[in-house]
């Protein structure tokens, strides 16, 4: 008995999802976003809410789930390729590059696992503007032996000269949220890699704060390996990210974990009318990132909202994204300081993240619930994030909120 890749992921007899979204695009997209009913929402960064489209695509995914039973094939394998096939495409890598993976933090886990450390020795270099996850993984290394070596922001930046000191031949990765969810810093990920190729060490960067935000070409930086969750800028849902690696390094990762999405064939010499064999089954390995990480089920209803959402960033261009979002940036950027709020991005950031200190935020945590304002508040900072459904009349609201 024979089973293929096919077999196992059935070609689904869904159509691939249509946008219905004109070429050409005007932002704000209000009507797109169903948020904009029920709140002001610029925590983005938080996790986005899903587009009217997106909904849409998950209902029409549930709605099959539910009335085909178990007589009809999974949900599209050629919908979940389509899908790397569209983020791929975003960050400039082929789609035989890309892994599906369940988070940014089981992607980094990954690498770290599949470069043997800490068993093989040698140094980590990450910052504290990197995410508070990959912060802890780090620490319990440390822990374990691994020398991890810590830059600290000065200025709200990680100075590249500050970060080479850290670096050299026995540097194992450097690893980085090219932009960092704290305060919306952005490396300058081609400078990193170009510092830390130099040395020999390889590059990880978390790029779920980045990639429908800002433009990533993975090429032109050369990154090694990134990866992402799919509920913040590429509008998905949780449960489903991807993971970026090199197609040439994919030979020196250990794999840490198998499954059988890794698989392009099994074949049984055990039941009958089985061809012989002298083992009980035989199995062949597929390529690429996805025969080397994949291991299991992924969240079909976040493909459905995927195969919108990416589609739509690709219809209107990140470039285009980030160019709207300024203006809302630099307001927030000039008006808050006259209201007491200490500015904490760097003022060159292009990312979609501004973030102030303040020292009581509880004095308009409750009017921000009360007038349905979203941002993230935290003890003693603020962080704002406007998307592609925001416009002036919503920095308005806040504005006049912080004033009261």
């Amino acid at each position: 008995m024979k089973i293929t890749r096919r077999s196992l992921i059935s070609a689904s007899t869904l159509a691939g999802v249509s946008s219905g979204i004109e070429p050409f695009i005007n932002l704000p997209l209000k009507n797109e976003f169903p948020v904009v009913h029920a709140e002001t929402c610029l925590n983005n960064a938080r996790w986005h809410p899903l587009s009217a489209g997106s909904k849409q695509a998950i209902l029409r995914y549930l709605e099959y789930k539910a009335e085909s039973g178990g007589n009809l094939p999974q949900y599209s394998s050629e919908q979940q390729g389509r899908v790397k096939e569209l983020f791929a495409n975003l960050i400039g890598a082929s789609s035989a590059e890309i892994s599906f993976v369940p988070s940014t933090m089981v992607g980094e886990n990954l690498i770290v696992a599949g470069l043997g450390l800490p068993a093989a020795g040698g140094n980590v270099v990450t910052d504290a503007l990197h995410f508070e996850g990959s912060l802890y993984l780090y620490g319990e290394l440390r822990r374990q032996g691994l020398d991890v070596r810590m830059v600290k922001p000065k200025d709200g930046r990680i100075d590249l000269n500050e970060l080479e000191k850290k670096i050299d031949k026995n540097t194992k990765l450097v690893a980085v949220s090219q932009v960092s969810m704290i305060n919306g810093f952005q490396h300058d990920l081609h400078a990193v890699c170009e510092r830390a190729h130099a040395q020999g060490a390889y590059v990880f960067a978390d790029i779920v704060q980045a990639v429908g935000a800002v433009p990533i070409d993975v090429r032109h930086s050369g990154v090694d390996f990134c990866a992402a969750a799919s509920y913040k800028w590429l509008m998905g849902d949780m449960g489903l990210g991807f993971l970026y690696v090199r197609e040439d390094l994919l030979p020196r990762l250990r794999r840490s974990q198998y499954g059988y999405r890794q698989l392009s064939e099994i074949e049984y010499h055990l039941f009958p009318y089985d061809s012989p064999g002298s083992a009980l089954f035989e199995w062949k390995q597929s390529g690429g990132a996805a025969g080397h990480f994949e291991v299991g089920t992924v969240s079909n209803t976040t493909v459905a909202a995927l195969g919108y959402s990416l589609d739509l960033l690709r219809r209107i261009g990140v470039e285009t994204i980030q160019s709207y979002r300024q203006p809302l940036l630099q307001r927030l950027r000039k008006e808050l300081p006259l209201l007491g709020f200490e500015p904490m991005t760097p003022a060159e950031s292009t990312s979609p993240i501004v973030a102030f200190a303040v020292a009581d935020t509880e004095r308009f945590a409750t009017r921000l619930r009360q007038a349905k304002l979203d941002i993230a508040v935290y003890p003693h900072r603020i962080r704002i994030s406007p998307s592609i459904y925001n416009d002036e009349g919503d920095i308005d609201r806040l504005l006049e909120c912080l004033r009261s």
